[in-house]
């Protein structure tokens, strides 16, 4: 006979605060107007779903206080009717920002262990609760310092504001963090048990909260997309709107409570060559939890502040589906005929699935969940295997690769995300074909540059001892790619740094790939330095390649120069108007982006190429007037990570593209196949 597990020290706490709360709650003179506090825990079970059933998932949306091993949490409270939330919600986002070790032991089936009288929960602290609870529920405003409901200093923390429930003096001033579109959410209020400090923070609905949202199938009518006419500012920019424009949550996007993207956002003030700004957090996906960093890397801290919490957005969008709908779950066989075949995306060798333990092969007649797209080429819907469209999500029956972020962007608009994801497919297709096929490109001459924003990054690229280069990277698509190379001229540790970009304009897709490369070039020194022995065994042996970060920092090795000699000797040097002299008649310059998407599209249609994209955009993104894609162009080069996941290397258009692009007159041929681990970063 089986007994039931003995109650944790959290559910015995949650059992004295809400008795406590409770019995306050029925004393206090006018609490009719005020909810009775609702308790539940939070900690001592997953709340995600993935480990053991949460015994109190079915009370946890309407809870009102959630009790944590070291503090309480109150709401959510306040926000329109527009972002309905619940606690389900904010347990859900809670649980996403703990540690690996924490989240870990929860969604992986253990049970909590701990000190036996955790968490301590004092008389005063009590009262600090229920001081708080009733400050938030009912709009009161205790005078700093002067005793509030329940016998402490009452104070109500506004959005970005804290204070100490039991000290004189209130909040601090508001948070300059906190934006407009923070303050119309749901706000949550966290009371330290420790310090009894208070801090309040706005809180996003879930998308995936099982008591918010109900699933409904996806649909081939659902994913038709209908692209209009995007008037541009002027013919010559391709973002629709400022990036100051969106009105983004800043606050509740990252916060340690309940942040949608991680737990804070951080600068690097002691970097010298461009102003980065970063935030993280754990994404659990088929191969475990996964670090998800997102950064934004610009000449200010405020602008890269904006495009770290855009890309941030933007992989929240990519690794999951977060839109309330069930996937098509079928084999290929079944679908064939209306759905894409993953074998036209490329797969890994036998030999990689055989040794493989995390993948293995497809296999047409297994069922899979599949997602709807749009065919730009068909005008018509598409079904994608989910695994190539959202890159954390699968199960093990789809497991016959590893997809990273390829083709994902976000816009103003779905005209503008798609273009920009298929601008980092031609991107980073280019920059295959380049490496692999030993090709020799044109240098951009950057020494008569006019822009200052490129004189500046030179600059600074060489007080740390570093020239700069850039490459015409084209191949068969006539879209301007361009390739920068930060080279150490005493060959020194972090010898050689990369980066890409593609886009219409040449003169800011030059200034794009080299801001990206100076964002690699403080640290690389020293992380070859730390990683000094791994490298260099990893350079006898490419199969220890396994790690995005593997392939840049090998290169940061003096002795792995060697292998980019077709870019340490290119085969011309010419000026920016000069290398690109054959794009600017072919260039679209209307004032409509659309125009831009199907010259983009017509290219890769002409090239042999389907032109897919998947709808990625959440309900917060929706909410700030944002669209993410997921763009898929089967055919085209995919960049992996890892020496033994390269399906580039087996793929048809590795073969042929040059010989399109005009650089040879034959296929090329396998032996001149250069295998050896691409340095993109």
């Amino acid at each position: 006979m089986t007994t039931a597990p003995a109650p944790t020290p959290l559910d015995a706490a949650r059992a004295r605060l809400q008795s406590a709360l409770s019995a306050r709650h029925t004393d206090a003179p006018g609490a009719d107007g005020l909810p009775a506090p609702y308790v539940v825990p939070l900690g001592a079970a997953d709340v995600l779903g993935f480990g053991h059933p949460d015994p109190y998932a079915g009370a946890r949306p309407a809870a009102t206080v959630q009790l944590t091993s070291r503090a309480v949490l109150i709401g959510p409270w306040g926000g329109g009717p527009d972002a309905p939330v619940c606690g389900q919600c904010l347990a859900m986002r809670w649980q996403r920002l703990r540690s690996r070790s924490e989240r870990e032991a929860l969604e992986l089936g253990c049970r909590p262990r701990g000190a036996v009288d955790w968490p301590v929960l004092t008389n005063y602290a009590v009262d600090a609760v229920w001081a708080t609870y009733s400050a938030v529920f009912t709009g009161l405003r205790g005078t700093p310092g002067e005793p509030g409901p329940g016998g402490s200093a009452a104070t109500r923390a506004e959005p970005g504001r804290s204070g100490s429930a039991a000290a004189p003096g209130g909040p601090d001033p508001e948070d300059s963090t906190a934006t407009p579109a923070d303050r119309a959410l749901p706000q949550v209020t966290r009371v330290d048990l420790v310090t009894l400090a208070t801090a309040t923070f706005p809180l996003l609905p879930e998308p995936l909260c099982p008591a918010c949202v109900h699933e409904v199938p996806d649909t081939a009518e659902a994913a038709r997309m209908v692209l209009d006419p995007a008037p541009k500012p002027d013919p010559a920019t391709y973002r629709l709107r400022t990036l100051d424009s969106y009105p983004l949550p800043t606050a509740a996007l990252a916060n340690p409570v309940c942040g949608a993207l991680g737990s804070d956002i951080w600068i690097n003030p002691t970097s010298t060559t461009t102003a980065p700004v970063a935030g993280t957090h754990f994404v659990r996906g088929y191969a475990g939890l996964n670090d998800v960093t997102w950064s934004g890397q610009a000449n200010r801290y405020a602008t890269s502040r904006t495009l770290a919490h855009l890309e941030g957005l933007e992989r929240y969008a990519g690794t999951h589906r977060r839109r309330g709908t069930a996937p098509v779950v079928d084999s290929y066989r079944n679908l064939c005929g209306q759905a894409l075949n993953p074998a036209d995306c490329g797969f890994y060798t036998p030999r990689t699935y055989a040794t493989d333990p995390l993948v293995s092969p497809f296999d047409p007649d297994r069922p899979i969940p599949w997602v709807w797209g749009h065919s730009l080429r068909d005008d018509a819907p598409v079904l994608v295997p989910s695994r190539l469209a959202h890159y954390s999500a699968g199960v093990d029956a789809d497991n016959f690769v590893f997809e990273c972020s390829n083709g994902c962007a976000t816009g103003g608009s779905l005209e503008e995300a798609i273009l920009f994801g298929l601008l980092e497919l031609v991107e980073r297709d280019a920059f295959l074909l380049a490496w692999y096929g030993r090709t020799r490109l044109t240098e951009i001459d950057l020494t008569g540059a006019a822009a200052p924003a490129v004189r500046s990054m030179l600059d600074r690229a060489a007080l740390h001892g570093y020239d700069v280069h850039a490459f015409d990277t084209r191949m068969d698509l006539a879209v301007p790619v361009v390739t920068a190379l930060a080279v150490r001229r005493d060959g020194g540790p972090g010898t050689l740094s990369f980066s890409a970009a593609a886009g219409f304009d040449p003169a800011d897709t030059v200034e794009s790939a080299l801001s990206e490369v100076l964002t690699y070039i403080p640290h690389l020194p020293y992380q070859v330095a730390e990683r000094r022995a791994e490298l260099e065994a990893m350079e006898q042996d490419f199969t220890k390649v396994r790690h995005l970060k593997d392939h840049a920092q090998l290169y940061g090795l003096p002795s792995m120069a060697r292998h980019a000699a077709e870019y340490l000797e290119p085969a011309a040097v010419l000026p920016p108007a000069e290398a690109f002299a054959d794009w600017q008649p072919r260039r679209p310059r209307t004032g409509d982006l659309l125009d831009d998407l199907w010259f983009l599209r017509d290219r890769l249609t002409e090239a042999g190429h389907d032109v897919i994209a998947v709808d990625q955009t959440t309900p917060e993104q929706h909410r700030m007037g944002l669209h993410t894609v997921s763009t898929i162009v089967p055919g085209l080069l995919p960049l992996d990570f890892g020496w033994t996941r390269q399906r580039a290397l087996h793929m048809d258009r590795l073969r042929t593209a040059p010989r399109a692009a005009g650089r040879r007159t034959d296929d090329l041929p396998e032996a001149e196949i250069k295998a050896v681990p691409h340095p993109f970063p």
